[in-house]
């Protein structure tokens, strides 16, 4: 619902008759229905040869008018091989709530050559489904039908708007590669927007003029902007989400006309009635004054000492009692007495229920709407609640803001949590009749510490112990991995796909409770391949996570965000095998970045019959800006280098 394509030079005539084609090559874009033949023998895209799919062209116009806002989108995409049949899945979401948006107008056609000949099959409309995803949103779903490498699939519908001022976002770029995208809007001077491209490639198309409509009135200006030959965006290790740096564009609604006076005003900071009205919603706000019936529970709050300890107590029996669909959104389905009774919910519906419970014992506390990082980022200048996707807690303790998430199973009281780390937040009756946007960061470390304890054998075997100690987000990420893989999963991964290296066990300390790292001991085996008769080679770099050099790329699109400043501390004493010297030991030494906002610090030395290793990664920055990849890209180079410099005994 937010990418749209362009037209660039037309070299031919689209011809009115269905299934013709034109002459000397492929129009940019056509009619539905229209196609060249061009299209469907092609089985490769020209400008990314591995492309599973190709978008042929997405066509968006969009009109404003006087209390809403239309637009008409026609898609074409090409299936070049199987595992494109994927994108002939098609899922149209819109908030649907109060009529504030629709979908109507739905065409969709798979079109093959079948014995050169153009054969189209149309989608039985009432195989288009139009369902309720929840009490706010709805969708649009529809397969096409006949499917195959070769296929192209077209489909058309109309987005309605149904506010003044709405308009759309749209973006150029997605998951597969685009040929042409073309982009068409017709804006009444009734309202005004601050345009923000975010284009890299360049555009075909990129003009304006004035909407003229009867005797030469002027009511606005029509733009066109068209872009070709659009790569598929791929992910980059440490980003936020891809929404945040596809190309394509936005539009914030900035002035609306006054009829009276027939001049456009600034529209009005309106995150003021937007608190108010969530405040005052009664699936929201007033779902915060809901009672917690459980009465022991709330007798063992009481007799809790501090507010620091009833808010700990509180959070971790809703994550006890409410289980997690899943489910990221910002506003709720059932109120809190229902979430109760059901013991399931979404995120900002088990937040509600802590917010209630926290409330009723006594202690301030606030919402707050925010995004996920995987959900992008938030503009503030843009007052739209779809930009959100979660709501948080906050409490209020003295002269410092907790953040609490019950949906999260193993989110700390005393820490933000991970998800939502570097995004803002709106802050939702934090003081009566103000409200406030803020960023939800850590300035703590999250350490992680191992401890290995082997002795090499003669046989070119490396058999020992290790010791893992997670700590803060570190001990979150290691439980929340251990509960999604499964110990046999979780296990493999910690071997860093290494098939040289056996675990033979895994104990885990700690689980359940928080105030301490998670501990994790592991007995291993490791085959260490290279050594012959005469010498053993072995790599110190064990249960580290530092193996694969994830900055490998040339070029930088997104910054980089680990989420939180980190520590990592490896140590290791490796006993030597009788009969063997030590012939080649890594050098001790510190590498650090240029403004020192990375270190990596190695000591390697011999005593009493052992090799004892020492590794000490450190960040004291939790985001680097994309204009500072070169600099972290040369680091790891240098860094991994060194991780990777072997140990090397020789028999005596």
């Amino acid at each position: 619902m937010k990418k749209f394509l362009l037209p660039g030079t037309f070299c031919l005539i689209v011809l009115a008759a269905r299934g013709q084609t034109s002459a000397g090559g492929v129009q940019q874009t056509q009619p539905f229905g229209i196609i060249d033949t061009a299209d469907l023998r092609m089985t490769s895209c020209d400008f990314e040869k591995d492309a599973n799919a190709l978008v042929l062209f997405d066509k968006a116009d969009v009109e404003t008018g006087f209390t809403s806002t239309a637009m008409l989108r026609h898609k074409r995409i090409k299936i070049l091989n199987d595992k494109g049949r994927d994108a002939a899945d098609i899922s149209i979401e819109y908030y649907a709530k109060e009529n504030a948006e629709d979908v109507s107008d739905v065409e969709a056609e798979t079109i093959n050559l079948e014995n050169g000949k153009i054969v189209f099959v149309k989608i039985d409309k009432a195989l288009i489904y139009k369902q309720n995803v929840d009490k706010y949103t709805k969708k649009i779903t529809f397969s096409f039908p006949q499917v195959k490498a070769g296929s192209v699939i077209e489909y058309s519908y109309k987005l309605s708007l149904n506010w003044g001022g709405g308009f759309p976002d749209y973006s150029f770029q997605g998951d597969i590669p685009v040929r042409y995208c073309e982009f068409n809007a017709a804006i009444r001077n009734d309202y005004a927007y601050k345009m923000i491209p975010k284009v890299s490639s360049g555009y075909t198309t990129n003009t304006k003029e004035l909407w003229i409509k009867k005797d030469n009135d002027t009511i606005g200006n029509k733009y066109t902007w068209a872009v070709k030959n659009v790569p598929s965006f791929s992910d980059e290790p440490y980003m936020t989400s891809k929404d945040d740096y596809i190309q394509g564009m936005q539009f914030i609604l900035t002035g609306i006309k006054i009829t009276a006076h027939g001049q456009l005003r600034d529209v009005e900071d309106s995150w003021y009635m937007i608190d108010l009205g969530l405040l005052n919603d009664p699936d929201y706000g007033v779902q915060l004054d809901t009672r917690i019936d459980d009465k022991s529970e709330q007798q063992h709050v009481k007799l809790l000492g501090t507010d620091v300890e009833k808010m700990r107590y509180i959070l971790g029996y809703v994550k006890n009692n409410v289980t997690w669909n899943g489910k990221n959104k910002w506003y709720p389905i059932d109120g809190v007495k229902k979430i109760l009774e059901k013991k399931t919910g979404n995120c900002t519906e088990m937040n509600l229920v802590l917010a209630s419970f926290l409330k009723q014992a006594g202690l301030k506390c606030f919402l707050a709407l925010t995004s996920t990082r995987d959900n992008g980022k938030i503009s503030e200048k843009k007052h739209e609640l779809y930009q959100f996707n979660k709501t948080v807690v906050g409490v209020i303790i003295g002269d410092k803001n907790y953040f609490l998430d019950a949906s999260g199973k193993y989110n700390l009281y005393n820490d933000a949590p991970f998800d939502i780390l570097n995004a803002s937040g709106l802050y939702v009756g934090y003081e009566r009749g103000n409200y406030r946007f803020a960023t939800f960061t850590n300035d703590d470390v999250a350490r992680k510490v191992v401890f290995v304890n082997a002795e090499i054998k003669p046989d070119g075997k490396l058999e020992g112990t290790t010791q893992i100690n997670s700590f803060d987000y570190h001990r979150t990420k290691s439980l929340d991995l251990y509960n999604t893989l499964g110990e046999t999963k979780y296990t493999d991964r910690l071997k860093d796909n290494d098939n040289s290296l056996k675990i033979l066990s895994l104990k885990r300390e700690n689980v359940d409770n928080d105030t301490l790292p998670l501990t994790e001991t592991l007995d291993f085996k490791l085959d260490l391949t290279g050594s012959d008769d005469s010498y053993i080679y072995f790599n110190p770099n064990l249960f580290t996570s530092f193996h694969t050099n994830p900055f490998l790329s040339n070029v930088r699109i997104s910054d980089i965000d680990f989420g939180c400043k980190n520590y990592y501390a490896i140590n290791g004493r490796y006993k030597l095998p009788e009969g063997y010297k030590i012939d080649a030991l890594p050098k001790s030494l510190l590498l650090v970045m240029p403004d020192k906002s990375i270190s990596f610090k190695r000591v390697v030395a011999e005593q009493d019959g052992d090799i004892l290793v020492h590794y000490v990664i450190d960040f004291k920055k939790a985001v680097f800006s994309k204009e500072e990849y070169p600099s972290i890209k040369d680091f790891y180079k240098k860094m991994f280098e060194l991780l990777n410099e072997q140990i090397v005994l020789k028999k005596i």
